[in-house]
């Protein structure tokens, strides 16, 4: 079984959010299941020049983008036993940046048909070609539009997972004909036209065979007006294609006992993290007392409830604890969390960067995980945290609703904290809950242990997965 993943990135090469971990970690898990999973992403200036270096060159093609022929090269890198093959035009592709040019529409109308041309020059054919966010959406139409009149494309069946509804890549119309080449017939509600405008997660959810999502709970959420960003009425058509599958995180790197980031390696010791802690309240020049630490590893806007954190942050500051905030955003929150950490520079520590290290130090050395999401597809950071023993406060949406049971009294169950309405105080009640329980060691040990037990792996994940791909594919191996 043979299936092409395509998305615009991919770790270690290039990330900027969990999209970039899942493509560069689920194909790993899949290959050990007996899946040729290989990935092909935009080759892009910020890829760092030691994997450039690795890279060798495959052929070079044009590609058709509406009535322009552009280059395209296809250079191939194999990293710990995935082939990923990158898409080369340094017109559209080598500049500082991943996103938010103002020839998206073009750069990503290449790339999706550049994807399809590219099996015409490849010794791999796939069976199924997934698809990952709107950079990709348009590759289901293009290939029933374009290549099924070719044998080499008819059988193909296409995935589309959405990893963040909220982002669609909107555009004016006249990109039907300009950069896809498509006729006014796709012009419908029921095809690409959206609200007088052009949609690229649209098509992938209209044209693709089977559609996923990344968690259970956000797959029924983005069914209503609430969670839906307007496209929840096709979503409901297709429901019947749609499945929610969990994200993992990759256990070779989030690994507490062999993490080289760790002050301290530990598997199950509540006592070698607490080490962890004193070092970390050292490295960021926090006063070394045993009191809590609440701790936020994120990208800093509205969809991860810094609002919440707003409204209760001088209540909260003036309890017994610390706080570590890591992360980069909307100037505001930026600005917000900078004042807190002058008003209170023996409570809060700040760091408005990205810093891949300090993110590992910090989850090793934290006792609490900050976690009050608007909505969250899956979420990456919850799932890092339990792994090491790092307990979260999270809201209950989407994936958190899906990873995070809040700790019962009565039976020992749970292994973190949650609360239900977006409301700030909902969320400083459950913060104090959880600073309770931590007073109390035997239940703190309790909560710790429910944490580091679970799995969060892609081991069960890929084999959903591969179930979906088998159910398109019948008796394909």
């Amino acid at each position: 079984m043979k299936v092409l993943f395509t998305a615009s990135e991919a770790v270690p090469f290039v990330k900027t959010g969990g999209l970039g971990d899942v493509v560069g970690s689920l194909p790993q898990a899949l290959n050990d299941k007996n899946v040729d999973v290989r990935v092909m992403i935009p080759k892009y200036g910020d890829i760092p020049e030691e994997y450039k270096q690795k890279m060798s060159f495959k052929k070079s093609f044009t590609v058709r983008v509406g009535w322009r022929e552009q280059y395209c090269g296809i250079e191939e890198l194999n990293y710990e036993g995935v082939t990923f093959y990158f898409i080369d035009n340094e017109y559209y592709f080598k500049r500082p940046g991943l996103y938010g040019f103002y020839d998206e529409a073009e750069r990503y109308a290449y790339f999706c048909r550049a994807v399809l041309e590219s099996l015409l020059h490849l010794d791999y054919k796939p069976h199924i070609i997934h698809c990952h966010d709107w950079h990709t959406g348009m590759i289901s139409v293009l290939l029933k539009e374009f290549y099924q009149g070719d044998d080499l494309f008819k059988n193909i069946k296409t995935i589309f997972t959405i990893h963040n509804l909220k982002y669609q890549g909107i555009f004016p119309k006249e990109i039907l004909g300009d950069l896809l080449g498509l006729k006014n017939d796709y012009f419908t509600t029921d095809k690409l036209e959206f609200y007088g405008q052009v949609n690229f997660l649209k098509s992938g959810l209209v044209f693709s065979d089977v559609i996923t999502t990344v968690s259970p709970t956000y797959a029924e959420e983005i069914k209503t007006d609430y969670y839906g960003e307007k496209l929840n009425e096709i979503l409901k058509i297709r429901e019947k294609d749609l499945s929610g599958i969990l994200n993992g995180i990759d256990y070779k790197k989030y690994n507490p006992l062999t993490d080289p980031h760790l002050f301290f390696n530990f598997r199950s010791s509540l006592i070698t993290k607490r080490k962890n802690k004193e070092k970390l309240q050292e490295y960021l020049d926090l006063p070394q007392q045993e009191v809590p630490i609440l701790a936020i590893v994120s990208r800093l806007v509205k969809q991860k409830g810094i609002d919440l954190l707003e409204c209760i942050f001088e209540e909260l500051l003036n309890m017994d604890i610390q706080m570590v905030v890591l992360g980069t955003g909307e100037k505001k929150y930026e600005d917000c969390f900078q004042y807190w950490a002058k008003k209170y520079p023996e409570k809060l520590a700040v760091k408005i960067t990205f810093d891949e290290s300090l993110a590992h130090k910090i989850y090793g050395g934290a006792d609490i995980y900050l976690m009050p999401s608007l909505f969250e597809p899956c979420g990456l950071s919850q799932l890092i945290a339990l792994r090491y023993g790092c307990i979260p406060i999270v809201r209950e949406t989407g994936g958190l609703n899906d990873t995070v049971l809040s700790y019962n009294e009565a039976t020992g169950e749970g292994n973190g904290f949650s609360f239900t309405n977006y409301n700030a105080h909902d969320f400083l009640y459950t913060i104090q809950r959880a600073l309770r329980f931590y007073k109390d060691e035997k239940v703190w040990i309790k909560i710790f242990k429910n944490a580091l037990k679970g799995d969060y792996s892609w081991e069960k994940s890929a084999e959903e997965y591969k179930k979906i791909y088998k159910s398109l594919l019948g008796n394909v191996d």
